[in-house]
């Protein structure tokens, strides 16, 4: 027996085309699963619904030692992310569940309400030493489900009331809804926002991201947390070779122009399962320019579809990659951007004065 039915709403191996909504075009097995599991969707026209799941972890804060990443610790509020980003390189953790990092990463969501809370806990304990806490490194914060659950708002009412630094990334013009909590962190020298735009073309980012804010209102977000006083960036990210690497310059521009004050790049990575799924969507958005896209990727990671020791940190080794790199040193300085972030105070960090008191074991009036 080599297939087996599924219970999990939305399993299927057997998508042929763009399904409305989402971004992946099946719902690959996970590469932990003995089985393959499959449910006919061909003709369907709509995506599957949303479902949310609640999950209930010991902690929240995730710690890292990576010299490839520019923070030691992160929260994620989310597990899976509505965004549907079809070159998302966290879809892959979906796999630990048991679910497809295909469409079920986009519609078998995870929150963790208990986020905020557990937050206040571990700031509170005696040994805990303020760094930087990023937000959004691998599901977006901001993503539409946030709406309704708001556990990104009340993590940055508890971050505001210890003074503690944390850096923000989003798809979302939603953000812009927490600019009164991020005005009062940029205040205090706490916070820095930055905006991902991986393209200008309204069509491409639909069929590429297709529940994020179109490009315009992510702009606009810019301008906002800006003038609200907010330091705010652009990732102009990923640039995909041969398929939106030609907006980088117009796209740092815009950035500029909406106020931007800093930005950054990545080329796509294609880790595990994301490989087989973008090379679906290429086949169905992109036919004729498919194989010279794959072509350029894989000259990026020393032939292989992903290679993290040849694509990622230290020296820059395929021409392609030297030159996106080259290129995005000329925009920046065109422009006047800069990759440097804004220093964030870690000296501020202060424990709430009535969490300080060591509480007693007896009532005072025994103490007579």
């Amino acid at each position: 027996m080599t297939e087996i039915s599924s219970t999990l709403e939305g399993m299927s191996a057997g998508v042929k085309a763009a399904t409305k909504g989402r971004g992946a075009i099946s719902n690959r097995t996970g590469r932990y699963e003995t089985y393959s599991r499959s449910r006919d969707m061909e003709g369907v026209a709509t995506g599957p619904k949303t479902t949310v799941t609640i999950e209930r972890p010991q902690t929240i804060l995730t710690y890292n030692k990576s010299s490839a990443v520019g923070f030691d610790r992160s929260i994620n509020p989310y597990r899976g992310c509505e965004h549907g980003c079809v070159y998302c390189f966290a879809r892959p953790t979906h796999a630990y569940l048991g679910l497809s990092p295909g469409l079920d990463f986009e519609h078998a969501l995870i929150a963790k309400p208990d986020a905020p809370a557990l937050l206040r806990k571990a700031l509170l304990r005696p040994q805990y030493r303020a760094a930087p806490i990023a937000i959004g490194t691998n599901t977006d914060p901001y993503q539409p489900i946030e709406r309704s659950y708001r556990i990104m708002r009340d993590i940055l009412k508890v971050l505001l009331e210890f003074n503690h630094p944390v850096t923000v990334l989003t798809k979302s013009a939603s953000i812009t809804r927490d600019i009164d909590l991020l005005s009062e962190l940029a205040r205090r020298k706490l916070c820095y926002a930055m905006i991902s735009i991986t393209t200008n073309n309204k069509k491409l980012a639909r069929a590429m991201e297709p529940r994020a804010s179109s490009p315009a209102k992510r702009f606009d977000a810019v301008a906002s947390l800006s003038a609200a006083g907010v330091p705010a960036g652009v990732m102009t990210s990923p640039m995909i070779p041969s398929l939106n690497d030609h907006e980088m310059e117009g796209l740092l521009e815009c950035a500029k122009a909406s106020g931007a004050s800093f930005a950054g790049y990545s080329v796509i990575r294609l880790p595990l399962e994301v490989s087989e799924l973008f090379q679906e969507w290429l086949s169905a958005h992109e036919p004729n320019r498919a194989a010279r896209i794959m072509r350029h990727i894989r000259d990026n990671n020393g032939g292989r579809d992903y290679d993290p020791h040849w694509s990622r940190g230290g020296e820059i080794k395929a021409p392609y990659a030297k030159l996106i790199a080259s290129r995005f040193r000329a925009a920046i300085n065109r422009f006047g951007l800069t990759i440097e972030k804004p220093p964030l105070d870690c000296s501020a960090f202060a424990k709430p004065k009535s969490e300080d008191k060591q509480l007693s074991f007896f009532d005072e009036s025994e103490r007579e």
